[in-house]
């Protein structure tokens, strides 16, 4: 009860403050923004340790998901943030004249971010970003399963960021229970499915509008392997797509293949000999490969594999080592459609890779979306979905972006979140070390 009435007062300080309009200045914003790339910079040590302690992650890999991300991000943001804040003129019938319109970017007022603990870091600092640019107070609960991290962001976010409108609350699933009782004006939910429909049914009740950020079974198609060097890059990007993120733990991972029938033996050899080069050949002790996050997730895993057509499908890996809470990147070959592990989204180091004929290839999307806004374009935004779509060509391959790490990697990749395009080109002449 003692807590449920401190939380109680502790949101009707930041509604209170909120209301006072210091988060409408653009100078407030930027101020935030600038603190938090303070915090980034003078506290990065500190953030590799946590993210290593929570998830066993490498420097390079936590700079380049983490770390870099949202730094990129709070730099955009303060470059462009009076032009987002700025009234937009809008059109009105003539039938009004001399009558104008615009339309005002407005904050909502009190905004709930709950991060997830396969990206503890910039999952709730990205957020943070977008909720502090657009003037709202924000309260963020980190994910309880990336405790070091959690802890980190509760005692350097009062340190480096203004504690009248941003807090940081920490806890278990009760505590989410109970922030989810209260009224909000946005919750911003990185999550499960099964999760996010808690938060969602939770919102319903007050009206509040959400975000949710979920999982799914994201597939990679190979219908072709024409060119020795473009299926030489494509497999190196299943790999960093499938185990570079995580350890395969992100809802943006590859979740299985579809490769057509007669060019599936070709690609596994190549993914084979891409796994050990980038994570060793040493089951006990695999290197840049992040840990599965407790004992409850490697178990839900290893169960994924103890069917016996699943387990008789693996085709490389499969070892596990519940000691270091490592599991071997693990190919399987047309496991059975109706298995967990092709009905569920895996989450974690195993790649089902099922094949086809080329004419029988299955093509369509689902997702578990919504939420939006409406009158004039609005409404047709609201009933559009833009589709982000990638093109890339085989001709120049990053390789910094890809395992094994060291710091000539790190130092290229702060060089490309900071834009400093001068400094890769003699880089890459070999003019800069």
């Amino acid at each position: 009860m003692e807590v449920k009435m401190e939380l109680h007062k502790t949101l009707e300080e930041l509604r209170r403050n909120f209301k006072s309009g210091t988060t409408r200045n653009a100078s407030w914003r930027k101020a935030q923004l600038s603190a938090l790339l303070h915090l980034l910079r003078h506290c990065e040590e500190k953030i590799f340790a946590a993210l290593n302690e929570d998830l066993g992650k490498d420097p390079v890999e936590s700079y380049r998901d983490e770390i870099g991300v949202v730094e990129k991000s709070t730099k955009h943001s303060l470059s462009h943030i009076d032009q987002w804040m700025a009234p937009k003129k809008c059109r009105l019938p003539l039938v009004m004249f001399p009558t104008t319109g615009e339309v005002l970017p407005e904050p909502l007022g009190l905004v709930l971010v709950f991060s997830c603990w396969n990206f503890p870091i910039s999952l709730a600092l990205d957020p943070l970003v977008g909720a502090i640019s657009a003037g709202n107070a924000v309260v963020i609960k980190p994910s309880e399963l990336a405790p070091a991290c959690a802890t980190l962001l509760a005692n350097l976010i009062p340190v480096y960021l203004d504690g009248s409108f941003i807090k940081v609350i920490v806890g278990g699933a009760d505590v989410s229970a109970t922030l989810l009782q209260h009224k909000w004006d946005k919750i911003f939910f990185t999550g499960s499915p099964r999760v996010g429909r808690i938060v969602m049914s939770a919102a319903a009740k007050h009206l509040t509008p959400v975000t949710l950020e979920l999982g799914g079974k994201c597939p990679a198609i190979m219908d072709s392997l024409s060119s020795p060097s473009d299926l030489r890059v494509a497999v190196k990007r299943v790999v960093g797509g499938k185990w570079g993120p995580c350890s395969g733990q992100a809802c943006l991972g590859i979740d299985y293949m579809l490769v057509e029938g007669k060019f599936a033996s070709t690609l596994i050899e190549l993914l084979k000999k891409e796994i050990v080069k980038c994570f060793g050949n040493d089951t006990r002790d695999l290197k840049n490969m992040s840990r599965i996050v407790n004992k409850h997730h490697f178990r839900r895993l290893s169960n994924l594999l103890e069917d016996p057509s699943v387990f008789s499908s693996i085709v490389h890996g499969g070892s596990l080592n519940e000691e270091k809470m490592l599991i071997e990147p693990t190919i399987l070959l047309d496991p059975p459609l109706d298995a967990e592990i092709m009905t569920e989204e895996i989450f974690g180091p195993l790649l089902p890779i099922i094949t086809f004929v080329c004419d029988q290839l299955p093509f369509g999307g689902v997702g578990e979306s919504g939420f939006g806004r409406y009158h004039g374009s609005y409404s047709f935004d609201t009933f559009s979905h833009e589709k982000g779509v990638m093109h890339r060509r085989f001709i120049f391959e990053v390789e910094s972006r890809y395992p094994p790490w060291n710091n000539l990697k790190l130092r290229f990749l702060r060089m490309a979140y900071n834009f400093d395009y001068l400094g890769l080109l003699l880089y890459i002449l070999g003019l800069k070390g």
